[in-house]
């Protein structure tokens, strides 16, 4: 299995959706995009995570972030799982699922051994357990965050938009965030920015328990 890494550019493909078909980096265009999967519907806890993600949406919208789930079954399996979620959930799946038979996007990014067999039909939830994942993606397609859950424990997607306003915060200021940090707190400045160099950029000053953590007030 070849595991995508961070700033790895992600695959493109051709897939059916539940919104019709997409050729992926075309789709995603040039904003951020989450690609979150699941090992085969009809499973309880992927069910609540799709309503998590469908409640979150104006949350990803305002962020300008596409998103699009995964689940190894095909169409048909999907047409008749989404009425389930947005019974049980009371939310509408606004988002596109795209149907993979064939394990054959799984197995492009790495949540599948690429000699992994067989059909949808013929494989459980326990065989594709490991499509638990979640891809943050940037607008020049490449990886920015990747993180996999065992299909026991719930994602966390409000977590999950915390990381995105950090990865969208620290790619265009010199700045890192700090353990727990939300959007407007105070950031650390690069370690790789001299002082000067960091006076110029952050003219209002920073505060500094110690030489190498250098907190500045969030620049935008």
């Amino acid at each position: 299995m070849t595991q995508l890494r961070l700033n790895d550019t992600v695959p493109d493909f051709v897939a059916d959706t539940t919104q019709g078909p997409i050729r992926f980096h075309e789709w995603i265009g040039e904003g951020w995009c989450v690609l979150f999967s699941h090992p085969k519907d009809f499973t309880p806890v992927c069910t609540t995570e799709l309503g998590s993600v469908a409640r979150l949406m104006p949350e990803f919208e305002k962020r300008k972030v596409k998103v699009i789930g995964l689940s190894v079954d095909d169409l048909d399996a999907h047409a008749r799982w989404i009425p389930d979620i947005e019974e049980t959930q009371g939310v509408t799946i606004t988002y596109p699922l795209i149907a993979d038979p064939g394990l054959t996007v799984a197995k492009k990014f790495g949540m599948l051994p690429a000699d992994a067999d067989g059909h949808s039909d013929t494989r459980t939830a326990m065989d594709n357990q490991t499509t638990r994942c979640v891809f943050v993606i940037a607008p020049d397609k490449t990886v920015k965050a990747t993180f996999v859950y065992p299909m026991s424990s719930g994602r966390n997607f409000v977590e999950l938009l915390r990381l995105i306003d950090s990865l969208q915060l620290t790619a265009s200021h010199k700045v890192a965030t700090p353990a727990d940090w939300k959007d407007g707190e105070n950031v650390i400045i690069l370690p790789s920015l001299s002082d000067d160099v960091a006076r110029e950029t952050f003219p209002q000053g920073w505060e500094a328990p110690k030489p190498y953590m250098r907190y500045v007030a969030d620049p935008r």
